[in-house]
């Protein structure tokens, strides 16, 4: 779910395409589907930092850490820590290469050091760490270059300052994991402000970095709890704003999935914030267009949710069939993959109250022409687990399914989904027979009523017809009235 960027700058690009390419009215095709339209784009590189000036940058060489006395290293280590403060333009593949690699070889080093060194964490240390980490991974994500970006079919742009960028973060999550990290002193410089402009990252086109951020974030909730509260109530701000605003955030798989290992640590009984959150903002999610890049996370959280607290299982259930899909296939399959999950963790309680209408969804999803829809829904009676539920509520399953099931098995185009209603007919009769044969008798003589009137309704239009022809006849003349 990365999007294309442009490190050119908005100005610049505009410029630069308005001087190569000129409208050409006679090309615009109305009909030209996105999937056709473009071609696979190339893996490109873009970044949003660069130096305003042109002077070649010098770093003064310093000695490694560990040619130094121990009692020199923690002072050493803030001088490394200002110089790593530095930012490279790494879209100009030949400016500072010796420097680029003097500051990468660094921070190398500082990775290294905190992950084996003790006592380099004095209470100096904290700002020059957070500050070095803010100068670099702190910036504005350049600008897509394509409004008609398709993330599951186009290449995310990767960032180009990433070798410098990936030890930055490495370095950070060593820090965060030290045995010598303090949250009472560090809380001074990671704060709410730290915290938003980190979640902002998360629009990062770069998966690499996303992943990245996963991890810090993580340990910022765990080592933070100040912090808590904050952060969900801001991953709530930005799912809100992705569901009814923008519809684009790269990265909403990897903010659910923080949150699922979050909701997995929830006391109970759950506070209503959260269960506010899951009917106000996971249930919405799931209406976006491009529900298919995140929708495992988002099923995983919503399991989570009904495994805390299974009273929650009517609510969940009845705002998927609010939202269900009405024109997209692809996105019915997904509520179907994700209601059998529901119904493996569902309470036979909670299962009586939400069957009916259910059931009611699950009848239409087998009679659907796509055969993708109807083999999905199908496939639940090859669950040992809601086979058990729907035998013991058969009196009120059996009478919903029965007219789609005996009819598709008459009717339906594709062989395979005969078959598998045929499973499903068989499984039913063995359940409750006695049922099944008043169900079978009555849409039989159903049927036959149908068709009498059918066959009446026509002789009715054949008549009227045959009057309206003699009318017409006798208007003009060739019948006398």
């Amino acid at each position: 779910m990365v999007v294309h960027r442009d490190s050119s700058g908005p100005i610049n690009r505009a410029m630069s395409s308005a001087a190569t390419t000129a409208p050409s009215v006679d090309k615009v095709d109305g009909f030209s589907r996105k999937s056709v339209r473009k071609a696979k784009q190339k893996r490109s590189q873009s970044s949003s930092q660069f130096r305003s000036q042109g002077k070649p940058i010098e770093l003064t060489p310093l000695p490694l850490l560990k040619d130094v006395p121990a009692a020199e290293q923690p002072e050493l280590f803030l001088k490394k820590l200002q110089q790593c403060c530095t930012v490279f333009d790494f879209m100009d593949t030949l400016s500072d290469l010796k420097m680029k690699e003097y500051k990468r070889s660094t921070l190398n080093e500082l990775v290294d050091y905190v992950t084996v060194s003790r006592g380099y964490l004095t209470e100096q240390a904290y700002p020059e760490v957070v500050k070095m980490v803010s100068h670099n991974i702190f910036r504005t994500l350049p600008p897509s270059d394509s409004n008609e970006f398709d993330p599951e079919e186009d290449e995310p742009t990767l960032e180009a300052s990433w070798p410098h960028l990936q030890l930055v973060y490495e370095f950070f999550i060593r820090f965060l994991e030290s045995q010598e990290f303090q949250p009472s002193i560090a809380k001074k410089y990671i704060d709410q402000k730290f915290v938003l402009q980190l979640l902002e990252l998360f629009d990062s086109e770069d998966p690499r970095e996303r992943d990245y951020l996963k991890t810090v974030l993580h340990r910022i909730y765990g080592k933070f709890l100040g912090l808590r509260a904050f952060i969900r109530k801001q991953i709530n701000n930005i799912f809100l704003r992705f569901v009814y605003e923008t519809e684009h955030f790269n990265g909403v798989a990897e903010l659910l999935e923080i949150l699922g290992s979050i909701i997995n640590g929830f006391a109970l009984p759950l506070k209503a914030e959260h269960k506010q959150f899951l009917v106000k903002v996971l249930i919405p999610l799931h209406t976006v267009r491009s529900l298919s890049l995140f929708h495992a996370q988002l099923a995983y959280c919503i399991v989570q949710f009904l495994e805390k607290d299974p009273t929650l299982t009517e609510p969940v259930i009845r705002g998927l069939l609010k939202f269900w899909p009405k024109t997209c296939s692809q996105k019915e399959v997904m509520f179907l993959g994700e209601l059998e999950e529901i119904l493996d963790v569902i309470e036979p309680t909670q299962f009586v109250k939400i069957q009916e209408p259910l059931f009611k969804q699950i009848s239409r999803c087998v009679s659907s022409p796509h055969f993708q829809v109807a083999e999905r829904a199908l496939y639940y009676w090859n669950n040992e687990y809601i086979m058990s539920l729907i035998e013991e509520n058969s009196s009120v399953i059996l009478p919903i399914m029965f007219a789609s099931l005996y009819r598709i098995s008459k009717e339906h185009w594709n062989p395979a989904i005969v078959a598998l209603v045929y499973n499903v007919l068989k499984a039913f009769m063995e359940m409750n027979s006695t049922l099944f044969d008043e169900l079978t008798a009555t849409y039989k003589s159903d049927r036959q009523r149908e068709k009498k009137k059918e066959k009446e309704r026509e002789e009715l239009w054949k008549k009227l017809e045959d009057l309206e022809l003699k009318r017409g006849l006798r208007s003009d003349g060739i019948i006398p009235t």
